[in-house]
């Protein structure tokens, strides 16, 4: 059975390279694993419980593709130790109303790049946090913080060492795991 997974990235510039990474995991995922990258992350309205009632599109969009998808990657890049407001905003819009989450239970895997030696290790941490209280399935290894991110790429945007490279190919594998172990636990309870 073919295995669907929504990608997001958590950097909106054109260059950014945590998008990069989630191009670099659709030429690395294995066949029968499909990667859509998300692209409306700016359509978001600011998240507002006002707006609960009267969903907006993009938000229901949104909604939908996490429904639809075996799981979830994540690339993030690290702001101020923490994870950009797009991302957070798009997690909060998807996870609403209280109890009513497509994140709970879905396989989840988070990577970053960034400039810093450190990766993007602090704002994964945070992301760990924020799907821990939405219970899902969140990947913990292996570990894809990619450092110094302007000597990982080339100027085409193209993931080039293969440190990195062979680190993002195991989580995908990973992630793959993870949707697999889901889908017996949802067959054996069906």
């Amino acid at each position: 059975m073919p295995i669907k997974i929504l990608a997001i990235s958590g950097g909106l510039r054109a260059a950014s390279t945590n998008s990069a990474l989630l191009r670099a995991a659709q030429q690395l995922a294995p066949e029968g694993v499909e990667i859509e990258i998300y692209e409306g992350i700016r359509d978001l309205p600011f998240f507002d419980e006002d707006l609960e009632g009267d969903v907006p599109a993009a938000v229901t969009d949104l909604r939908e593709r996490i429904r639809d998808a075996d799981g979830v990657l994540i690339a993030s890049p690290e702001y101020n130790y923490s994870i950009p407001g797009a991302l957070k905003n798009l997690l909060d819009w998807a996870s609403r109303p209280y109890g009513q989450s497509f994140l709970t239970d879905k396989p989840v895997a988070i990577m970053g790049a960034s400039g810093s030696q450190f990766g993007t290790v602090r704002a994964q941490n945070h992301l760990r946090d924020v799907f821990h209280w939405l219970d899902s399935n969140v990947v913990t290894k292996p570990e894809v913080h990619v450092g110094a991110n302007h000597t990982r790429f080339d100027g085409q945007g193209n993931l080039t060492d293969e440190t990195s490279r062979s680190l993002v190919a195991g989580l995908i594998a990973a992630l793959v795991a993870q949707i697999d172990k889901s889908r017996q636990t949802v067959g054996a309870s069906a």
